[in-house]
């Protein structure tokens, strides 16, 4: 589909599913050379994230532990600044290598939350892999070690990421027009 309409929104596709997948297998091959010794724990921030973890654990060949953790910022198109932690981390991450998996680092709002809340907790090393980054719209001093995409700073749907909830089940990345 090269146009569709979610809710009161029209988008255009920007990023093919076969694009998608092999930007997934990409940040999974350096994983793969980077992290073989590390053991560590990838933390996939939900809902957004879902797809990309589940595609990335396909291809990371080391073992590993995964958990997941839920956050909110975003109402409609807009990030309101606010980090709300909704599903909270359960495991213990004292002296561990960990990962975190996030669908798309804008702001850096999300990140820098989750990187206090880690470093307070007693983390060894904290790696993060996005699918998807927009450096233009970064505001935050932090650095994304594994990214699958790099975007412009427009408002996108599919693979995991929605708008109100809906184009999460995409398998495509869509442009609001």
């Amino acid at each position: 589909m090269e146009k569709i309409t979610i809710k009161d929104k029209k988008f255009r596709l920007s990023i093919s599913e076969n694009d998608v997948l092999q930007a997934v297998r990409n940040v999974a091959e350096k994983m793969n050379e980077d992290l073989k010794n590390d053991n560590p724990l990838f933390i996939c921030v939900l809902n957004g994230a879902f797809m990309f973890a589940a595609d990335l654990m396909k291809h990371v060949n080391f073992p590993c532990e995964i958990t997941f953790i839920k956050l909110s910022s975003y109402e409609g198109l807009y990030s309101t600044g606010a980090v709300k932690e909704i599903i909270g981390l359960n495991e213990s991450v004292v002296g561990r290598n960990v990962v975190i998996i996030e669908d798309i680092v804008d702001t850096g709002i999300t990140m820098e939350r989750i990187l206090e809340s880690l470093s307070s907790k007693g983390v060894r090393s904290v790696k993060i892999a996005t699918f998807l980054q927009k450096p233009d719209a970064l505001t935050r001093d932090i650095t994304v070690d594994y990214v699958g995409i790099k975007i412009p700073n427009e408002f996108i749907v599919g693979y995991g990421l929605d708008y109100d909830g809906y184009g999460r089940n995409l398998k495509a990345i869509y442009t609001v027009v």
